[in-house]
């Protein structure tokens, strides 16, 4: 009984102390960091249409191996039976010998090999048709991936504005209960009137209810992103602030690629009109049983087997080559079209973004004045207030001014951000 209960004082205090261990790395932990890099690579990690870029490699590599195949030898099987109303046979007898006389029923049943010697190129370029027509497909993927990058920008910069909203506001309420007790001691010593204690008590509850909108919206957006990267994101989650980024011009977009690929097919498909004007050469070995048999003067069925290497040259395909070259013309300049207006678009758009970061550039230094000049007056009314010089009402006001100058900035800031990451969105680069 002593031993049991050692034993059990034993578990006891290994079960504290691993749950001491656990308490304590779950307070040492570090809260999780998200870059903005981070949710570019783990949105499209997550993105359930990154599945397809594996499926069309799959495609692409059957249809490869099924266009090599073509040079494998080829089998042939096939057979017929007929009635005809006339055979071959000699118009006169010869004395003393007999002409057999073949029979208007006849048949045959045979099996053929083919081996392709010269086929003009043709299962070289049905295999660059489709690795090109792969790359395509991989490509219009990207496309539609990279539209992830814009969509977690709205979000990220989104969060990042709500945390510094909620910063402020929380300034911003301090300095109201700052306020509000001031007055409070003035309505005990008889010096301070209640309706200016309820006025600052009312800015008070007002700067309140908004830090509860700014935590709901930012709420929203942390759902929003976690849902993008497959994360459980919450008010701990740590949010890197990104860095001003260079300004780039070039135009480097997904797009561009899926129309160098566009033009590369037409390339193959030109050199495919070609090698369909070239003969193709084949050996070939032929076996069968059939009535008659090669020596057709016999009246008995027989097997036989004949082999060689035989020519296939057709020039139908000239009659439309032409006008099928002309086709093909026709979408090379389609898609030079189409590529020139995606570059004007974007260049348009990247105009516009420039002249966004260029405004919010210089908002943000009206800004920083206006703040330096709204704080001094907020100070300046801190003594006015206490000496009634001014009311309590002019000096809720003042912190009120200061207030919104500073959201004012942190806005501009973000969008500054926001404007810089989309025209490198939309650069490509």
């Amino acid at each position: 009984m002593v031993t049991q209960i050692h034993s059990y004082k034993k578990m006891a205090g290994l079960t504290l102390l691993l749950a001491a261990l656990s308490l304590e790395n779950s307070f040492s932990q570090p809260p999780q960091m998200i870059t903005l890099e981070q949710c570019y690579q783990l949105a499209r990690k997550n993105y359930p249409l990154i599945n397809q870029k594996d499926l069309i490699r799959k495609t692409r590599d059957y249809s490869v191996e099924n266009a090599s195949k073509g040079y494998l030898p080829q089998w042939n099987s096939g057979g017929q039976i007929t009635y005809q109303s006339e055979v071959t046979g000699i118009p006169f007898k010869i004395p003393g010998f007999e002409i057999p006389t073949l029979s208007k029923t006849q048949y045959k049943v045979y099996g053929e090999i083919d081996q392709t010697i010269y086929d003009g190129g043709e299962i070289h370029l049905q295999k660059q048709t489709d690795n090109v027509n792969a790359s395509i497909q991989d490509q219009n993927i990207e496309v539609q991936l990279y539209t992830l990058k814009d969509r977690i920008n709205q979000v990220y910069f989104g969060i990042l504005l709500f945390i510094e909203q909620i910063k402020q506001n929380e300034l911003q309420q301090s300095d109201l209960e700052q306020v509000v007790k001031a007055t409070q001691a003035a309505v005990d010593n008889g010096s301070g009137y209640r309706s200016n204690l309820d006025e600052a008590k009312v800015e008070l509850l007002k700067s309140q209810q908004n830090n509860i909108n700014l935590r709901a919206t930012k709420a929203g957006y942390l759902t929003v992103l976690g849902l993008f990267i497959n994360q459980k994101l919450d008010d701990s989650t740590r949010f890197e602030w990104p860095v001003e980024t260079v300004i780039n011009p070039a135009i480097n977009r997904p797009e561009l690629r899926v129309y160098d690929y566009q033009k590369m097919l037409y390339d193959v498909q030109q050199k495919q009109l070609s090698a369909e004007l070239r003969p193709k050469f084949a050996a070939f070995i032929q076996g069968g049983y059939s009535l008659p048999g090669l020596n057709f003067l016999k009246t008995t069925p027989e097997f036989y087997y004949i082999g060689g290497i035989k020519m296939d040259w057709p020039l139908g395909s000239l009659y439309t080559l032409k006008n099928n070259k002309r086709i093909l013309d026709i979408y090379r300049k389609t898609q030079d079209i189409e590529k020139e207006t995606f570059l004007f678009n974007t260049n348009q758009s990247l105009e516009q973004q420039n002249s966004d970061i260029i405004k919010y550039q210089q908002l943000i230094k009206k800004d920083n004045d206006i703040i330096v000049l709204r704080t001094s007056i907020k100070n300046a009314g801190i003594s006015q207030a206490q000496n009634g010089v001014i009311t309590v009402h002019d000096f809720l006001t003042y912190v009120n001014d200061e207030n919104s100058a500073i959201q004012d900035r942190l806005l501009h800031q973000v969008q500054l951000l926001l404007a810089e990451y989309s025209y490198k969105t939309t650069s490509g680069n």
